[in-house]
């Protein structure tokens, strides 16, 4: 739950948030297929239609302009722009890939391991499965609600290249926050000795969003909303079950030896880069 703004905080939105209060949010882009990921995938998901939580009842609406949580939202856009070039934005920067790979490698430091993907075919099938149950869940409220992401109608840094696509591309949910989260939910059920530092991973997963100022905050408590409500769906296939089994064994197999230690040094920097939340709760 977000706490109430300090001062501090609302003066820094004052000083760097690119909208005046008075001003109305620059109109969405047109309602069509999402341009960051046209095509249709190859892989096939788990979940019917009938089967996946419908996240436009879910979720609730984003904040309304100008509204408390709103106002949240644009502080802690402004006050993270303060990171860039700090060890946290490195770790936004390369939270930006995504996919099964991307975040097994990801996640190596919170894992002990360096999982070698050719040694858990089964766990890249289910995490890639999954992902799109996922990205199918999120489509729904961002085509509806069409949200401008934090970026648009001003040249404040953000972490990665800024593009046309991006910009007209949907902000709420959280696409990134969705599948870290979910992945995190699936990692921990996977490794439960394990399972504070990996959801712990998974949250700043999410918020590094934040970081790179390419979603709002509240779009990536959405997008921990919108995963808990598709893995609770996914616990409920048998397919996926069946898949989660042997992806067990399997990881477990490659948990217990054969893999290689991640980079301590890395693993310390991310470690003291995530000790504090760097945003207003």
């Amino acid at each position: 739950m977000l706490r109430t703004l300090s001062l501090s905080a609302l003066a820094v939105l004052l000083a760097a948030a690119p909208v005046r209060a008075e001003d109305p949010p620059p109109a969405a882009p047109s309602l069509g297929s999402d341009t960051l990921k046209p095509g249709r995938p190859a892989v096939k998901p788990y979940l019917a239609d009938t089967a996946l939580p419908d996240a436009v009842r879910i979720l609730p609406p984003p904040p309304a302009h100008n509204a408390p949580l709103d106002m949240a939202d644009r502080a802690a856009f402004a006050n993270t722009r303060a990171l860039k070039g700090s060890p946290r934005w490195e770790i936004a920067a390369n939270d930006v890939a995504e996919g099964a790979a991307a975040v097994l490698e990801n996640f190596a430091c919170v894992l002990g391991t360096r999982i070698d993907q050719a040694r858990v075919p089964a766990v890249i099938t289910l995490l890639e499965r999954a992902r799109l149950d996922l990205a199918h869940a999120t489509r729904g409220p961002k085509v509806h609600y069409r949200r401008l992401r934090p970026f648009v109608g001003n040249e404040a840094p953000i972490c990665v290249q800024r593009t046309q696509a991006l910009a007209d591309s949907f902000s709420y949910p959280s696409g990134h926050a969705t599948q870290g989260w979910a992945y995190a939910l699936i990692l921990a059920s996977l490794v439960p000795e394990k399972a504070t530092a990996i959801l712990a991973r998974g949250r700043a997963y999410g918020e590094s969003r934040v970081v790179c100022g390419v979603h709002w905050l509240s779009d990536v408590a959405a997008g921990r909303l919108t995963g808990t409500t598709v893995f609770a769906a996914l616990m409920g296939d048998p397919g996926f079950r069946a898949d989660l089994d042997r992806a067990w064994a399997e990881l477990r197999g490659a948990l217990s030896g054969g893999g290689s230690a991640p980079d301590q040094a890395v693993c310390t920097r991310e470690s003291e880069a995530l000790r504090e939340p760097p945003l207003e709760f």
